[in-house]
């Protein structure tokens, strides 16, 4: 279940992808799958070969691509690998501290 997002957020996201930018996209999200994740990133790009390129940096294999028909395919990120990777983007993220 997603949380705590802007729909202002989500359509920044979308404009990003639609542009061909590697875009992030951070919310709350609990699912009993993952315990202890209250947070997700997704990384989306529609340039699929793109995007896959940039996943495959931080070991990242593109058969773990959402693949979407709407067009905003993405990565999930989540845990420690989650911060690892905005850590090395860059990516300030008020909802992981």
């Amino acid at each position: 279940m997603a949380f705590g997002i802007k729909r202002a957020d989500v359509v920044t996201w979308k404009q990003k992808i639609d542009q061909g930018q590697i875009a992030f996209l951070t919310h709350y999200w609990l699912d009993d799958r993952f315990p202890g994740c209250k947070t997700v990133t997704k990384v989306g790009c529609k340039d699929l070969r793109r995007l896959s390129e940039w996943g495959k940096k931080y070991g990242l294999k593109k058969e773990w691509i959402h693949h979407r028909k709407d067009g905003y395919s993405h990565f999930d990120l989540l845990g420690d690998r989650q911060k690892e990777i905005l850590r090395a983007e860059n990516i300030k993220e008020r909802l992981l501290d």
